[in-house]
């Protein structure tokens, strides 16, 4: 497939799909990314995938196929966004330390003439966590465009996640065999 467009600034997502063969453009898209009201955990990030996705749709021909994904972490039915700073990143790793938490990522794929969305769940369990471990994190990782203010594939994830239970990947950002499986309908 040679029609696919990320609508994503994201290194990650970048890095997963360039790991998983795919050739593919990228066209980030600046989309509003404020939490809609009356949406369920699961409905938000889809929602602003979707914001994602149009924005890149009126900048391109027809027939193009547009993934957008947006990743939320959440905390007890609260989502944690990016750290607009340091402490906002040290305060968001301590809320983490020591406790479970959900990663849920939403997929939207579309090529104008169909839609597939979806979202998948991880659940993440982070060590209590020192804080000369989470200080030393952020000074050296700067987290700061991450939501939860934190990537697995970081030294923090290697020293610090107990387990996770669902796909690693999509922690990182993009449920990628999903999206592959999800690809096929566009073949």
């Amino acid at each position: 497939m040679d029609r696919i467009i990320l609508a994503s600034a994201s290194p990650r997502r970048k890095q997963l799909l360039d790991w998983a063969g795919l050739s593919f453009d990228v066209i980030p898209a600046d989309a509003d990314e404020t939490i809609p009201s009356g949406l369920t955990l699961e409905e938000i990030p889809i929602e602003i995938a979707r914001r994602k996705a149009a924005m890149v749709q009126a900048k391109i021909e027809p027939g193009r196929i547009i993934l957008a994904a947006d990743t939320l972490v959440v905390v007890d039915e609260n989502v944690i966004g990016k750290p607009v700073d340091r402490t906002d990143a040290l305060r968001m790793l301590l809320l983490l330390s020591g406790r479970i938490h959900h990663v849920i990522t939403g997929v939207l794929i579309t090529d104008s003439k169909k839609e597939v969305a979806f979202t998948e769940t991880t659940e993440v369990w982070f060590h209590k966590l020192e804080i000369s471990g989470i200080e030393y994190y952020v000074d050296h990782y700067q987290p700061y465009d991450k939501a939860g203010a934190y990537a697995i594939q970081e030294w923090i994830g290697v020293t610090g996640i107990r387990s996770i239970r669902g796909d690693f990947y999509n922690v990182m950002g993009l449920p990628v065999s999903r999206v592959l499986q999800q690809l096929k309908m566009f073949s």
